[in-house]
Protein backbone atom coordinates (compact mmCIF):
# COMPACT_ATOMS: atom_id res chain seq x y z
CA UNK A 1 0.00 0.00 0.00
CA UNK A 2 1.42 3.31 -1.01
CA UNK A 3 2.14 6.40 1.46
CA UNK A 4 -1.46 8.30 -0.36
CA UNK A 5 -3.48 5.19 -0.21
CA UNK A 6 -2.51 4.53 3.26
CA UNK A 7 -3.20 8.77 4.21
CA UNK A 8 -6.33 8.23 2.09
CA UNK A 9 -8.02 4.88 4.25
CA UNK A 10 -6.95 7.04 7.48
CA UNK A 11 -9.44 9.14 6.44
CA UNK A 12 -12.43 6.84 5.51
CA UNK A 13 -15.62 6.75 8.33
CA UNK A 14 -18.06 4.39 8.31
CA UNK A 15 -21.46 5.44 8.38
CA UNK A 16 -23.34 3.57 11.00
CA UNK A 17 -26.30 3.52 8.61
CA UNK A 18 -24.30 1.22 6.22
CA UNK A 19 -24.25 -1.64 8.34
CA UNK A 20 -27.49 -1.01 9.94
CA UNK A 21 -27.18 -5.05 10.97
CA UNK A 22 -24.63 -4.23 13.26
CA UNK A 23 -24.75 -3.06 16.84
CA UNK A 24 -22.80 -0.42 18.01
CA UNK A 25 -20.06 -2.83 20.13
CA UNK A 26 -19.94 -5.13 16.48
CA UNK A 27 -19.65 -1.60 14.45
CA UNK A 28 -16.96 -0.46 17.43
CA UNK A 29 -14.97 -3.91 16.36
CA UNK A 30 -15.52 -4.38 13.11
CA UNK A 31 -14.08 -0.86 11.92
CA UNK A 32 -11.29 -1.17 14.80
CA UNK A 33 -10.40 -4.57 13.25
CA UNK A 34 -10.59 -3.44 9.56
CA UNK A 35 -8.40 0.01 10.25
CA UNK A 36 -11.31 2.31 9.64
CA UNK A 37 -10.55 4.71 12.61
CA UNK A 38 -13.70 7.11 12.14
CA UNK A 39 -17.60 6.34 12.33
CA UNK A 40 -20.32 8.29 11.84
CA UNK A 41 -23.11 8.06 14.42
CA UNK A 42 -27.44 8.06 14.47
CA UNK A 43 -29.02 9.55 17.23
CA UNK A 44 -31.80 6.81 17.93
CA UNK A 45 -29.30 3.89 18.41
CA UNK A 46 -26.97 5.90 20.26
CA UNK A 47 -29.81 7.23 22.32
CA UNK A 48 -30.55 3.58 22.57
CA UNK A 49 -26.98 2.43 23.73
CA UNK A 50 -26.51 5.18 26.12
CA UNK A 51 -24.59 8.21 24.76
CA UNK A 52 -21.70 8.01 27.21
CA UNK A 53 -21.77 4.55 27.09
CA UNK A 54 -21.30 4.67 23.38
CA UNK A 55 -18.73 7.77 23.52
CA UNK A 56 -16.78 5.46 26.22
CA UNK A 57 -17.42 2.20 23.34
CA UNK A 58 -15.88 3.95 20.66
CA UNK A 59 -13.24 5.77 22.10
CA UNK A 60 -11.76 2.13 23.79
CA UNK A 61 -11.77 0.88 20.23
CA UNK A 62 -9.20 3.57 19.55
CA UNK A 63 -12.30 5.47 16.70
CA UNK A 64 -13.22 8.60 16.33
CA UNK A 65 -16.95 9.76 16.03
CA UNK A 66 -16.88 11.62 12.47
CA UNK A 67 -20.04 12.87 12.59
CA UNK A 68 -23.44 12.78 14.43
CA UNK A 69 -26.65 12.50 12.95
CA UNK A 70 -29.40 14.17 12.94
CA UNK A 71 -30.55 17.21 13.60
CA UNK A 72 -32.71 19.84 11.80
CA UNK A 73 -36.56 19.68 10.97
CA UNK A 74 -36.93 23.47 11.72
CA UNK A 75 -39.90 23.99 8.83
CA UNK A 76 -43.32 24.06 11.32
CA UNK A 77 -44.87 27.07 11.50
CA UNK A 78 -46.88 26.21 14.77
CA UNK A 79 -44.99 27.88 17.83
CA UNK A 80 -45.03 24.66 20.12
CA UNK A 81 -43.75 22.14 17.02
CA UNK A 82 -41.35 25.10 16.71
CA UNK A 83 -40.22 25.27 20.23
CA UNK A 84 -39.82 21.17 20.32
CA UNK A 85 -37.50 21.27 17.31
CA UNK A 86 -35.41 23.86 18.86
CA UNK A 87 -35.12 21.77 22.31
CA UNK A 88 -34.13 18.85 20.40
CA UNK A 89 -31.94 19.78 18.63
CA UNK A 90 -30.25 21.46 21.60
CA UNK A 91 -30.08 18.33 22.76
CA UNK A 92 -28.43 16.72 19.96
CA UNK A 93 -25.87 19.24 20.39
CA UNK A 94 -25.26 18.10 23.49
CA UNK A 95 -24.98 14.37 22.35
CA UNK A 96 -22.37 15.16 20.01
CA UNK A 97 -20.40 17.17 22.41
CA UNK A 98 -20.66 14.13 24.81
CA UNK A 99 -19.41 12.15 21.72
CA UNK A 100 -16.51 13.96 20.60
CA UNK A 101 -17.60 14.76 17.39
CA UNK A 102 -17.53 18.36 16.22
CA UNK A 103 -20.07 17.87 13.52
CA UNK A 104 -23.96 17.87 14.05
CA UNK A 105 -25.38 17.03 10.48
CA UNK A 106 -28.67 19.10 9.79
CA UNK A 107 -31.43 18.12 7.60
CA UNK A 108 -33.73 21.58 7.20
CA UNK A 109 -37.22 19.89 7.04
CA UNK A 110 -39.55 20.25 4.14
CA UNK A 111 -43.00 21.90 3.78
CA UNK A 112 -45.42 22.33 6.37
CA UNK A 113 -48.82 20.33 5.39
CA UNK A 114 -50.64 22.73 2.87
CA UNK A 115 -47.85 25.27 2.55
CA UNK A 116 -45.98 25.78 -1.16
CA UNK A 117 -43.78 28.59 0.39
CA UNK A 118 -40.21 27.18 -0.20
CA UNK A 119 -38.59 30.62 0.66
CA UNK A 120 -40.65 31.36 3.78
CA UNK A 121 -39.53 27.53 5.14
CA UNK A 122 -36.03 28.18 4.33
CA UNK A 123 -36.00 31.45 6.53
CA UNK A 124 -37.76 29.38 9.45
CA UNK A 125 -34.50 27.43 8.80
CA UNK A 126 -32.39 29.94 9.09
CA UNK A 127 -34.16 31.82 12.31
CA UNK A 128 -33.10 28.43 14.01
CA UNK A 129 -29.37 28.62 12.84
CA UNK A 130 -29.27 31.91 14.39
CA UNK A 131 -30.85 30.42 17.97
CA UNK A 132 -28.49 26.98 17.43
CA UNK A 133 -25.61 28.54 16.25
CA UNK A 134 -24.08 30.42 19.58
CA UNK A 135 -25.02 27.54 21.50
CA UNK A 136 -23.52 25.04 19.32
CA UNK A 137 -20.58 26.63 19.47
CA UNK A 138 -20.14 27.05 22.55
CA UNK A 139 -19.81 23.16 23.22
CA UNK A 140 -17.17 22.76 20.33
CA UNK A 141 -19.71 21.48 17.88
CA UNK A 142 -20.36 22.77 14.57
CA UNK A 143 -23.78 22.98 12.81
CA UNK A 144 -23.17 21.00 9.07
CA UNK A 145 -26.23 21.64 7.13
CA UNK A 146 -27.12 19.03 4.71
CA UNK A 147 -28.85 20.07 0.99
CA UNK A 148 -30.75 16.93 -0.39
CA UNK A 149 -31.49 15.91 -3.63
CA UNK A 150 -34.32 18.19 -4.76
CA UNK A 151 -36.96 15.03 -5.20
CA UNK A 152 -36.56 15.48 -1.33
CA UNK A 153 -37.79 19.11 -1.07
CA UNK A 154 -41.34 18.84 -0.04
CA UNK A 155 -41.49 16.14 2.56
CA UNK A 156 -37.73 16.05 4.11
CA UNK A 157 -35.44 19.19 3.06
CA UNK A 158 -36.37 22.35 1.63
CA UNK A 159 -32.48 22.90 1.06
CA UNK A 160 -32.17 21.26 -2.36
CA UNK A 161 -28.46 22.33 -3.68
CA UNK A 162 -25.37 23.66 -2.27
CA UNK A 163 -25.82 26.77 -3.30
CA UNK A 164 -29.02 27.19 -1.23
CA UNK A 165 -26.98 25.76 1.70
CA UNK A 166 -24.10 28.14 1.48
CA UNK A 167 -26.72 31.21 0.89
CA UNK A 168 -28.06 30.05 4.57
CA UNK A 169 -24.71 29.41 6.63
CA UNK A 170 -22.96 32.57 5.14
CA UNK A 171 -25.15 34.25 6.85
CA UNK A 172 -23.50 32.80 10.28
CA UNK A 173 -19.99 32.94 11.64
CA UNK A 174 -18.24 29.74 10.09
CA UNK A 175 -16.86 28.25 13.27
CA UNK A 176 -20.97 27.93 13.92
CA UNK A 177 -21.96 26.98 10.77
CA UNK A 178 -20.67 24.70 7.66
CA UNK A 179 -22.36 22.75 5.00
CA UNK A 180 -22.09 18.74 4.02
CA UNK A 181 -21.10 17.80 0.50
CA UNK A 182 -22.91 14.32 -0.15
CA UNK A 183 -22.35 12.91 -3.67
CA UNK A 184 -25.53 10.92 -3.72
CA UNK A 185 -27.59 14.40 -3.18
CA UNK A 186 -25.44 16.37 -5.30
CA UNK A 187 -24.07 14.76 -8.13
CA UNK A 188 -26.62 16.22 -10.50
CA UNK A 189 -25.30 19.69 -10.04
CA UNK A 190 -23.69 21.39 -13.10
CA UNK A 191 -22.72 24.72 -10.61
CA UNK A 192 -21.58 22.03 -7.64
CA UNK A 193 -17.85 22.20 -8.37
CA UNK A 194 -17.74 26.10 -8.39
CA UNK A 195 -19.62 25.94 -5.27
CA UNK A 196 -17.36 23.18 -3.75
CA UNK A 197 -14.85 26.13 -4.07
CA UNK A 198 -16.77 29.02 -2.57
CA UNK A 199 -17.66 26.65 -0.06
CA UNK A 200 -13.78 26.26 0.79
CA UNK A 201 -13.48 30.17 0.82
CA UNK A 202 -9.72 31.71 0.76
CA UNK A 203 -7.50 32.46 3.22
CA UNK A 204 -8.36 32.53 6.64
CA UNK A 205 -11.37 31.12 5.51
CA UNK A 206 -10.33 28.34 3.41
CA UNK A 207 -12.14 25.35 4.20
CA UNK A 208 -14.22 26.87 7.32
CA UNK A 209 -17.81 26.26 5.32
CA UNK A 210 -17.07 22.01 4.28
CA UNK A 211 -18.16 20.44 7.53
CA UNK A 212 -18.30 17.22 6.42
CA UNK A 213 -18.01 15.07 3.39
CA UNK A 214 -20.07 12.04 2.53
CA UNK A 215 -20.18 9.32 -0.27
CA UNK A 216 -22.82 6.80 -2.16
CA UNK A 217 -23.70 6.27 -5.11
CA UNK A 218 -26.44 7.15 -7.71
CA UNK A 219 -27.95 3.71 -9.02
CA UNK A 220 -30.88 3.25 -10.74
CA UNK A 221 -33.75 2.07 -10.95
CA UNK A 222 -34.64 4.24 -7.79
CA UNK A 223 -37.11 2.19 -5.48
CA UNK A 224 -40.14 3.84 -4.47
CA UNK A 225 -39.74 6.71 -2.47
CA UNK A 226 -35.67 6.31 -3.20
CA UNK A 227 -34.71 6.89 0.49
CA UNK A 228 -33.36 3.93 0.65
CA UNK A 229 -31.96 3.35 -3.19
CA UNK A 230 -28.49 4.20 -2.34
CA UNK A 231 -25.40 2.11 -4.22
CA UNK A 232 -22.14 0.83 -3.07
CA UNK A 233 -19.37 2.91 -4.61
CA UNK A 234 -18.71 2.55 -7.88
CA UNK A 235 -22.09 1.16 -8.74
CA UNK A 236 -23.62 4.08 -10.09
CA UNK A 237 -23.46 7.30 -11.81
CA UNK A 238 -20.94 9.59 -9.59
CA UNK A 239 -17.65 10.33 -10.22
CA UNK A 240 -16.53 10.06 -7.11
CA UNK A 241 -13.06 11.26 -7.14
CA UNK A 242 -13.76 14.12 -9.07
CA UNK A 243 -15.77 15.25 -5.48
CA UNK A 244 -12.89 14.11 -3.46
CA UNK A 245 -10.56 16.15 -5.69
CA UNK A 246 -12.60 19.12 -5.93
CA UNK A 247 -13.47 19.07 -1.74
CA UNK A 248 -9.61 18.88 -1.52
CA UNK A 249 -8.69 21.60 -4.09
CA UNK A 250 -11.18 23.46 -1.83
CA UNK A 251 -9.08 22.98 1.24
CA UNK A 252 -10.81 19.99 2.83
CA UNK A 253 -8.65 17.30 4.55
CA UNK A 254 -11.11 16.05 6.71
CA UNK A 255 -13.00 12.49 7.06
CA UNK A 256 -14.34 11.31 4.34
CA UNK A 257 -17.69 8.98 5.51
CA UNK A 258 -19.15 6.31 3.25
CA UNK A 259 -22.87 6.68 3.87
CA UNK A 260 -25.27 3.94 2.02
CA UNK A 261 -28.90 3.27 2.78
CA UNK A 262 -29.06 -0.16 0.83
CA UNK A 263 -31.46 -3.08 2.04
CA UNK A 264 -28.90 -5.15 -0.12
CA UNK A 265 -26.41 -4.27 1.84
CA UNK A 266 -27.67 -4.90 5.27
CA UNK A 267 -29.04 -7.95 4.21
CA UNK A 268 -25.22 -9.49 4.27
CA UNK A 269 -22.68 -9.86 6.52
CA UNK A 270 -21.38 -6.72 8.21
CA UNK A 271 -17.87 -7.88 7.85
CA UNK A 272 -17.68 -8.56 4.33
CA UNK A 273 -19.55 -5.34 3.68
CA UNK A 274 -17.04 -3.04 5.32
CA UNK A 275 -14.67 -5.32 3.78
CA UNK A 276 -15.91 -4.24 0.22
CA UNK A 277 -15.82 -0.06 1.19
CA UNK A 278 -12.77 -0.17 1.97
CA UNK A 279 -11.49 -2.02 -1.39
CA UNK A 280 -14.50 0.48 -3.41
CA UNK A 281 -13.21 3.58 -1.42
CA UNK A 282 -9.33 2.58 -2.90
CA UNK A 283 -10.55 2.00 -6.31
CA UNK A 284 -13.30 4.55 -6.83
CA UNK A 285 -12.40 7.47 -4.49
CA UNK A 286 -8.55 7.35 -4.26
Amino acid sequence: MSDGTAGLLDRLSLNQETVRQWSLPELADGCARAGVRGVGLWRAPVQEYGVAAAARLVRDAGLRVTSLCRGGFFTATDPARRAAALEDNRAAVDEAAALGTTTLVLVSGGLPPGSRDLPGARERVADALAELGPYAAERGVRLALEPLHPMYAADRCVVSTLAQALDLAERFPAGQVGVVVDTYHLWWDDTVGTQIGRAGGTGEEAASRIAAFQLADWVTPLPEGALLGRGQLGDGAVDLRWFRERVETAGYRGPIEVEIFNPALWARDGTDVLAEVVDRFLAHVG
